[in-house]
């Protein structure tokens, strides 16, 4: 058996190969990896799943043509009809044009313009990631403040005050009873759960998310009812009732009403955090929202709005359960523990701009 020498290129190549995973051009290269470390033919056929015959076959070929062995011939039948120019005409047609009839091309519409079959047009998107039936939504935030108000909240995550109290915030309104007009019809073997609805007047619910808590409990609230949920903060156990509290908010104007500022300032222990404006996704309570409307609403049935707001308010989602641990080394605390004081060095400028700006809103 042939002695089988790797250049270092050749082994970074056959490296980069074995990254990509579930393919034989994978398992060549782990192949090819495995005898160049001396091993026979038979521990590498146990090795990567083959037999010792085909293990072989790629060992020759490999010594024959180095890695243009490892590759697959061409195959034999008939020659390509979809040739790289047709490929690039549709990918073209794809990103640079629409259709005169709809906002976006389908298979069988760029089929009819291309003069290609459907099938084909489905390849060439795939191949190439195009999704012309999907889109996405993006907002850009034009707070003049956007930097600062970031540090701020993600350094309250990151490193919050001691012996204070960091609450989340926000208002989930519009929140519809549903009922069904006929009975639930299950689940089965090749057909998903079926239901009808109707919709009930609307509640709202304003939780207060703890970033360090492992629960969820939550003070429903509206307009009318924000002063006397807030006021309710320190009586719940465990919290004392000295702590500071720190309060991260969304723009809402509920938020800024004379009523709020006032009882704000004559309760200086009370700290309030703003989101950036249209970035309401930096609240962790928005994954609270989330959660509640994935596992209590979407598929609830709720016959009035008040079986709608006693389920809400008996929802508890433990989001820190089955917690990992988390092993580090000395370099890795020093860097973690030096990462945390560049952050707290670096909020105190920007808090203090944010303060500003909401005094001045006052």
């Amino acid at each position: 058996m042939s002695p089988l020498v790797l250049s270092r290129a050749e082994r970074q190549t056959l490296k980069r190969w074995v990254a990509r995973r579930k393919t034989a051009l994978a398992q060549r290269a782990r192949l090819i990896l495995a005898c160049a470390q001396g091993y026979s033919n038979n521990d590498v056929s146990a090795q990567v799943g083959l037999g010792s015959l085909s293990v072989g076959k790629w060992r020759r070929r490999f010594l024959e043509r180095r890695l243009d062995g490892l590759l697959d011939e061409p195959r034999p039948g008939a020659p390509r009809q979809i040739t790289d120019a047709d490929v690039e005409r549709v990918i073209t047609l794809t990103l640079e044009t629409t259709p005169t009839d709809a906002t976006h091309w389908s298979t069988r519409s760029m089929a009819r313009r291309s003069g290609l079959s459907q099938s084909a047009i489905s390849r060439i998107w795939r191949a190439f990631a195009l999704e012309p039936h999907r889109t996405k939504t993006f907002k850009l935030s034009k707070d003049p403040l956007f930097i600062e108000k970031v540090r701020d909240v993600v350094g309250l995550y990151l490193k919050p005050p001691d012996k204070a109290l960091v609450l989340c915030v926000d208002e989930k309104s519009g929140i519809q009873a549903l009922d069904r007009t006929a009975p639930l019809l299950p689940m089965r073997p090749g057909q998903v759960e079926r239901r009808t609805h109707v919709t009930a007047p609307p509640t709202s619910l304003l939780p207060w998310r703890l970033p360090q808590a492992g629960s969820l409990p939550a003070a429903r609230g509206v307009t009318g009812r924000w002063i006397s949920a807030a006021s309710s903060i320190p009586s719940t156990p465990p919290y004392r009732p000295r702590l500071d509290i720190h309060l991260i908010l969304d723009n809402s104007t509920i938020h800024k009403t004379a009523l709020i500022h006032r009882w704000l300032a004559q309760r200086p222990r009370y700290h309030v955090h703003f989101t950036p404006t249209s970035s309401s996704w930096l609240n962790l309570v928005e994954r609270w929202f989330g959660l509640l409307t994935e596992k209590q609403l979407r598929r609830g049935v709720h016959r009035s709005t008040r079986e709608l707001e006693e389920a809400m308010a008996g929802f508890d989602c433990p989001v820190q359960g089955g917690p990992k641990r988390d092993e580090m080394t000395v370099e890795q605390l020093q860097a973690d523990e030096w990462a945390r004081d560049r952050v707290s060095s670096e909020l105190g400028h920007g808090r203090q701009r944010v303060a500003d700006w909401y005094l001045g809103r006052r």
